[in-house]
C-alpha cells in the first residue's frame, strides 16, 4: 500500500492516510481553495479518496472532526513541521542519468557529510559543485546524514518527523534530485541516511493517527517503532515502502539504516530483512545496484548474513570495532566503551575478523557481546576513522585533527585504507579541517530547547575543566561546524589531501590491495616496538604495510618471503611532509633471511613484491 499524497497526472491526486482507530477522517485542502473531503475507509484502517489536485495543493487531515494534522507520509512541508503538507509530482523531473548503474559494494570509498555545513550556502545545489573534486580524490559514494523534514533550519537530522519528506531549508524535493542527477552524471554515487528506529519529538503527531509506536520495548528517544505489536503490519508497510520511495523515486544508490539495534522486531521474518527484500526487489526492477548498510551496536552477522544462511539479508554494516580499536591506540582515550579497546592485538583482531568482540567478555557492557563474522566477506564492513558521531558527540566536536600529531592522522588514513574493508571518510577529514563539528538544533519549542540544552550541559557535567558545552540551539554552534573547504589547498592541509589520495589510488590499482579476502590476508603484532604488520596478496601479487604506533623510531627485524620488494609508501617521506624516510627503497630476501626495517615515529611504509 503507497501511502500519503500521490499524483496520478491529469490533475488527479489520490490521498491514503492510516488511522485504524479513527471514526471519521477528513481531508482538509487548504491552498489554493478551502475545502473539506471525506475519506473512505478500507480495509486495515486506510482511509483514502482521489480527486482533483494538482501538484503544489497545501493539505491537512483532520480527525474525528477535532484536529487538522499534517500527512504522515508527507513529501514536502514547505511551511515547516506543523504546518500543511504540499502535493509533489514526482514524475516532473527529468533524470539523465539512464546510463547509470551503481557502484560494486566491494569497490565503494564513502565520504559522509552534513548537507548544512558542508558548503557555505547548506543546499544540495551548493553540494554539486565539489563533486568533481571528490572525484579526484577518489570518492566514488556521499553519504548524506538525514534530510528528512526536521523542525526549523539547523539540525544533524536525527530529529526528522517525516520520513517521507525532504528538508525545505536544503533545497527540497527538487533540489535533492538535481543533487542524485549531477552524481549520477559524473559516476558519484548517493547513500541516504535514514532513521526507522524513532521520530524526532517536536511535530510529532504519529500517535494521534494510529499506533506507530509500542510500550513493549524503550529505545533511548522514548518508545520504540511498532514492529512487531499489535497493529504493525501497517508500521512496516510504511518504513518498507520508504525504503522503495528514495531508491525508486529519488534514485538513490543505497540507505545508511540509522542505529538498527535499536528496531526490535521479535516477529518470524525481520523488518530488515522485508527491507532488504525491498531494495533488492527495486534492483532488480532498475537495472541499478542498490544496497542497504546498516549502522549496528550488536557485533551480530545475521543481518549481513543471507536469508538462506539464516540473515536478514542486509548488504553490509558499520564496523564501529575498528574505530575503536583504531583511535584508542592512538589517543590513549579510555572513557566508556574506550576502555574495551585500546592494544594492537585488538585492532589485529578488527582486521581478521572484522568483529573484535565475537561473543567474549567485553568489560563496559559487562557480559558477553556479539558473535563471529569470519564467513561475510570484508567487502560487507565499512570501517572509518571519524564520523559525525565519533567527533560531534564529544562535548567541543573535535575532531581527530586536534587531537593527535599530523604523523599520527596520516597513520590512522593508512590503517583505513590499505584494509580489505569498506573506508568512510568524514567531510573534512582529508585535508586535516580543524573545525569542529558540534551538536546543533533550531527547535521552535521553548521548552524542548530548555531541555536539550539541560540534557547537554548535564550529559558532559564531568568534563567541567575542558570547558562549557556548546549552546545545541545557538546560531554560531552550527556556523563553526562548517568546512573551512579552502584550507585543502594550503601547507600541510593540501599534503594530507595528496596523501589520502594516494592511498585511494594504492588500494584501486595493486592488485593485493584491490583483491578483499581475508584468506589472502595475514595479521601480526609485535608488541614491544608497539608495531602491526599488514600482509596481502593476490596470485603471485604481494604486499606487506609496516604500522608504526610507537612514538619513537623503531628498528624491525622481518622475515619476508623470497624475491624483490619495492617501496611504494614511507608517511614520514619529506614529500609528506614527514622527518625523512629512513627505510630501504628496493629490499632483496634470499633463502627467507630476515631483514632489518627503520620506521619512523608514528609512520606507516609499504613494500610490494
Amino acid at each position: 500500500m503507497q501511502i500519503g499524497s500521490r499524483y496520478l497526472g491529469n490533475g488527479q491526486c489520490q490521498f491514503t492516510v492510516w488511522s485504524p482507530l479513527s471514526q471519521q477522517v477528513d481531508l482538509h485542502l487548504v491552498s489554493p481553495e478551502d475545502k473539506l473531503i471525506p475519506l473512505q475507509r478500507s480495509e486495515q484502517g486506510y482511509w483514502q479518496t482521489t480527486i482533483a489536485a494538482e501538484p503544489g495543493t497545501l493539505y491537512f487531515y483532520r480527525l474525528n472532526n477535532e484536529v487538522d494534522r499534517p500527512d504522515p507520509a508527507s513529501q514536502s512541508q514547505p511551511q515547516g513541521v506543523h504546518e500543511a503538507s504540499e502535493v509533489v509530482d514526482q514524475g516532473k523531473f527529468t533524470w539523465s542519468d539512464e546510463q547509470w548503474q551503481g557502484v560494486p559494494l566491494e569497490d565503494l570509498v564513502i565520504y559522509e557529510l552534513h548537507v548544512g555545513t558542508f558548503t557555505a550556502e547548506g543546499t544540495f545545489d551548493a553540494i554539486i559543485p565539489r563533486i568533481p573534486e571528490l572525484l579526484e580524490l577518489g570518492i566514488n559514494a556521499i553519504e548524506i546524514m538525514p534530510i528528512a523534514q526536521f523542525p526549523g533550519d539547523r539540525n544533524w537530522g536525527y530529529d526528522g518527523v517525516y520520513p517521507y519528506g525532504v528538508q525545505q531549508s536544503y533545497g527540497g524535493v527538487e533540489g535533492l534530485k538535481r543533487l542524485v542527477n549531477a552524481c549520477h552524471q559524473q559516476g558519484m554515487a548517493v547513500v541516504l541516511d535514514v532513521v526507522y528506529n524513532h521520530m524526532g519529538p517536536e511535530g510529532n503527531y504519529f500517535s494521534q493517527f494510529a499506533p506507530y509506536f509500542t510500550d513493549r520495548y524503550r529505545t533511548p528517544w522514548g518508545s520504540a517503532m511498532n514492529f512487531d505489536d499489535a497493529y504493525s503490519d501497517e508500521v512496516r508497510n510504511y518504513f518498507v515502502e520508504n525504503v522503495r520511495y528514495w531508491l525508486r523515486d529519488y534514485h538513490l544508490d543505497a540507505l545508511r539504516l540509522d542505529a538498527v539495534h535499536a528496531i526490535y522486531d521479535f516477529g518470524a521474518k525481520h523488518i530488515l530483512q522485508e527491507m532488504a527484500e525491498a531494495a533488492d526487489q527495486i534492483a532488480a526492477e532498475t537495472g541499478c545496484r542498490k544496497y542497504l548498510i546498516a549502522e549496528s551496536d550488536l557485533n551480530d552477522p545475521r543481518i549481513i548474513r543471507s536469508p538462506e544462511a539464516g540473515g536478514y539479508g542486509v548488504h553490509a554494516q558499520w564496523c564501529d570495532d575498528f574505530h575503536h580499536s583504531l583511535r584508542t591506540i592512538l589517543t590513549k582515550e579510555s572513557h566508556g566503551y574506550y576502555a574495551d579497546y585500546g592494544d594492537l592485538d585488538k585492532l589485529a583482531r578488527a582486521y581478521r575478523d572484522s568483529f573484535v568482540y565475537a561473543w567474549s567478555y567485553a568489560p563496559s557492557r559487562k557480559r558477553h557481546h556479539g558473535n563471529t563474522a569470519s564467513d561475510c566477506p570484508p567487502s560487507q564492513f565499512v570501517i572509518c576513522t571519524q564520523n559525525h558521531d565519533q567527533v560531534g558527540n564529544r562535548m567541543l566536536g573535535d575532531r581527530l585533527t586536534e587531537i593527535v600529531s599530523f604523523d599520527a592522522l596520516k597513520l590512522a588514513a593508512a590503517a583505513m585504507l590499505l584494509s580489505p574493508f569498506l573506508p568512510m571518510l568524514f567531510m573534512g577529514e582529508e585535508y586535516g579541517e580543524e573545525a569542529p563539528f558540534q551538536y546543533f538544533v533550531s527547535h521552535g519549542d521553548p521548552d524542548l530547547v530548555a531541555a536539550v540544552q539541560k540534557g547537554r550541559k548535564e550529559e558532559f557535567a564531568a568534563f567541567h575543566a575542558e570547558g562549557e558545552a556548546p549552546d545545541p540551539q545557538s546560531e554560531e554552534t552550527f556556523m563553526r561546524s562548517k568546512l573551512n573547504w579552502e584550507k585543502r589547498h594550503e601547507g600541510k592541509h593540501k599534503t594530507l589531501w595528496q596523501f589520502y589520495q594516494t592511498l585511494i589510488r594504492m588500494r584501486r590499482e595493486i592488485p593485493a590491495l584491490t583483491y578483499k579476502d581475508r584468506n589472502c590476508m595475514e595479521v601480526a603484532v609485535l608488541d614491544d616496538e608497539q608495531v602491526l604488520t599488514l600482509r596481502r596478496w593476490y596470485q603471485d601479487q604481494e604486499v606487506v604495510c609496516l604500522f608504526n604506533f610507537h612514538a619513537k623510531p623503531v628498528d624491525l627485524s622481518l622475515t619476508l618471503a623470497d624475491g624483490n620488494w619495492k617501496k611504494l609508501l614511507d608517511s614520514s617521506d619529506a614529500a609528506w611532509s614527514g622527518s625523512g624516510s629512513t627505510s630501504a627503497e628496493t629490499v632483496t630476501v634470499n633463502a627467507a633471511q630476515p631483514q632489518t626495517f627503520q620506521l619512523n615515529a608514528e609512520s606507516v611504509v609499504v613494500y610490494s613484491k
